[in-house]
């Protein structure tokens, strides 16, 4: 299967990532979204082109229908079709991964969500930046939070992130919760939903079952945390746009012109 590709402008020794952008069309709070127009485009189509503006290699698209993936091609994108009954996304990731990549061509996997269309790709190339280390696993990103409304918000994951030293701009993750966390005086942070693993991490995860703290959070990292996984999580000033409501999408419209 060819892939759309593109040189990386990361210096890396070993690294060789693969992007996958999981997608389906059961979406309740915005019925069929990955297909809704912003500015002409569908949305998956502008998620795909965050992809591969961020340069770091080839960009697929995992769906969970046919539609998804008609769209995609017929912007000259790659996409594979996967099980709609898929649990979560990173679940959507590997088996894409499976039929496109089969030899283990790729050691680095990056999970970039089908509903943020405003990703920048500097925020892709900062992700993978902990996977460098040998000992890294899984990465994703973090914001501090500025907002008191984000603070109390459900809807904002937070993250307890363990810093080597103080304004670090790495640290370890050791819990996400819909809660305010943690508590006292300092930084809270926003968890951005972004994610890359090593292929060796994402197999294992894939195989896991559904955790307890993770079904209770709703939360699919927390299966991560719980078999004992571990996340770094690097710092970015800002936060891509979810586009989950009416609203969200109006606004990546405007953002998008």
């Amino acid at each position: 299967m060819m892939l759309n590709s593109a040189p990386s402008v990361l210096k890396r020794s070993f690294l060789n990532i693969l992007t996958v952008i999981p997608s389906r069309l059961a979406s309740s709070r915005l019925p069929q979204k990955a297909l809704a127009d912003i500015n002409g485009l569908p949305m998956i189509v502008h998620v795909w082109q965050r992809g591969i503006e961020a340069d770091l290699g080839p960009v697929v698209v995992a769906c969970g229908n046919p539609e998804i993936a008609d769209a995609v091609r017929s912007a000259g994108g790659t996409a594979v079709l996967t099980d709609p009954a898929l649990n979560s996304g990173s679940d959507r990731v590997y088996a894409a991964v499976q039929m496109i990549d089969p030899e283990s061509k790729f050691d680095v996997i990056i999970n970039l969500q089908g509903d943020m269309p405003t990703a920048e790709p500097a925020m892709l190339r900062r992700l993978i930046e902990p996977l460098q280390h040998p000992a890294g696993e899984m990465a994703t990103l973090a914001s501090v939070i500025t907002q008191a409304d984000e603070l109390e918000s459900d809807a904002v994951v937070k993250a307890a992130i363990a810093f080597p030293y103080e304004g670090a701009a790495v640290g370890r993750a050791l819990y996400f919760s819909r809660a305010v966390l943690p508590w006292g005086k300092g930084d809270n942070y926003h968890h951005i939903g972004l994610y890359a693993y090593k292929r060796s991490a994402l197999a294992r995860f894939s195989q896991w079952p559904a955790g307890i703290l993770e079904r209770r959070e709703r939360l699919e990292q927390l299966r991560a945390l719980e078999q004992g996984m571990r996340i770094d999580v690097s710092i970015v000033q800002t936060n891509p746009l979810g586009v989950d409501r009416l609203e969200d999408l109006n606004m990546a419209r405007e953002l998008l012109l």
